[in-house]
């Protein structure tokens, strides 16, 4: 095995390795039948839309008849298919994203109901749910409800039908992924589900999808099967590890006019913005996109065998069906989960020497660790794994620009936390 060649891995580790991958052999090739079909998709937008070499000039000042752009956002549409989109480097993170989405539908006295639990915890701050934190949707007189998801982690699709036919919600919110939870996370027959309920119940409602780590992971997208809008980070899926930042906003044409609004400002929306050279970056990691997907999935799955090998909880398990390209190791000490990434970091690219330490960091509730060796700070496409260290100690795990250095980055995740167990 080539592995061996080249980074020290314990037998025992190599001997499940094996099992472990001959284990994922026909999930990957369903895993490849997806990504063919979501990269002729995105192929046939590019072409519908005519996209040239001149689509990658860059603009400066107001950005006024940037054709690239115009063309750009056109092609994410498609790719979402949605009647248009809002997809530049002026959004500063998936959260940035999410926020500018929400002022831009909610306004003050509107309610919105979550219909999948509590969100993460970078977006709690946004709604102002435990304090009316300065700036907030709370702040602006924006009412903030719930429904709790059952005891099995899934919507409780009773209680949401319940709140719905007894208020008046002005938004009914949906996060596809589990943030730092060990819930299911919803696949697309999922949300369709929840939009069905939300349409047949309060049909005026406007349905948003929380749309981080689910890009191209299933053929369809959420604006495909009843959201009114979706949004999403370009240092995610749909950037395809080659996009330096940004974020985008897909759906309902009014609604994304709505969105554009609030990112610069009234009466301008989306007319404004200058590139300024980023383009080609945006189209071309776009374009990348359905594949490096695919390479996370694979690399998803391949954690999942062989940490379930080893004798760890993990979520999804191998042959269950995947919304997003998150993995879940639930490691059961702090020690662990801090061997987990302090190995994993070690197999990046980029900053391998470094070794991670919990801190504080902005926006969450206890102190958290992450490996995160990437080309683009912070890009979750790219193999990374964090967790907040609190019970269950469980990591989760993302990205793999391609399989093969993903899976040495694995092993030694796993490697680290047999060391640490021998010392």
């Amino acid at each position: 095995m080539n592995v061996n060649e080249f980074f020290k891995i314990d037998n025992s580790l190599l001997e499940l390795d094996k099992k472990a991958q001959d284990s994922c052999k026909d999930i990957f090739e369903k895993i490849d039948a997806t990504t063919e079909y979501n990269q002729l998709k995105v192929l046939k937008a590019f072409i519908d839309n005519g996209v040239s070499e001149a689509s990658f000039a860059g603009s400066t000042g107001y950005g006024y008849d940037d054709r690239g752009r115009e063309i750009l956002e056109r092609v994410m549409a498609d790719c979402m298919g949605a009647e248009d989109s809002i997809m530049r480097h002026n959004f500063v993170s998936g959260t940035h994203t999410l926020t500018v989405a929400l002022f831009g539908v909610l306004r003050p006295g509107d309610k919105v109901l979550v219909l999948t639990g509590r969100p993460y915890d970078t977006i709690t701050g946004v709604f102002g749910i435990d304090e009316k934190t300065d700036g907030s949707l709370s702040d602006f007189g924006v009412e903030y409800h719930q429904v709790d998801l059952k005891a099995d982690g899934t919507p409780n699709h009773e209680e949401i039908k319940n709140r719905l036919e007894n208020e008046n919600f002005k938004m009914a919110y949906i996060q596809r992924s589990r943030g730092y939870s060990t819930r299911p996370t919803l696949t697309i027959d999922d949300i369709e589900v929840l939009c069905n309920i939300v349409k047949s119940t309060s049909p005026d409602t406007v349905i948003m999808v929380d749309n981080c780590y689910g890009e191209f992971v299933e053929k369809k997208e959420p604006t495909e099967v009843g959201a009114d809008l979706i949004a999403g980070s370009l240092i995610k899926n749909p950037g395809g590890g080659i996009a330096p930042t940004g974020g985008y906003i897909a759906g309902r044409k009014d609604l994304v006019e709505r969105c554009a609004c609030r990112l610069t400002c009234p009466g301008v929306g989306k007319e404004v913005g200058a590139t300024l050279g980023h383009s080609r970056e945006l189209y071309l990691g776009l374009f990348s996109a359905p594949h490096v997907v695919g390479e996370a999935l694979k690399t998803a799955v391949y954690a999942s065998a062989l940490f379930g090998l080893m004798g760890y909880k993990v979520s999804p398990e191998v042959n269950e069906n995947r919304g997003d390209i998150i993995q879940c190791v639930t490691l059961d000490t702090a020690e662990n989960l801090v061997a987990f990434c302090q190995g994993m970091q070690s197999g990046a690219p980029v900053d391998s020497f470094v070794v991670p330490e919990p801190w504080d960091m902005p926006g969450y509730t206890d102190p958290v660790i992450m490996a995160a060796g990437a080309f683009t700070l912070g890009a979750s496409i790219e193999l990374s794994a964090d967790g907040p260290l609190r019970p269950p100690y469980a990591a989760w795990m993302q990205g793999g620009l391609n399989f093969h250095s993903a899976h040495a980055g694995v092993l030694l995740a796993a490697q680290k936390m047999l060391e640490k167990k021998g010392n």
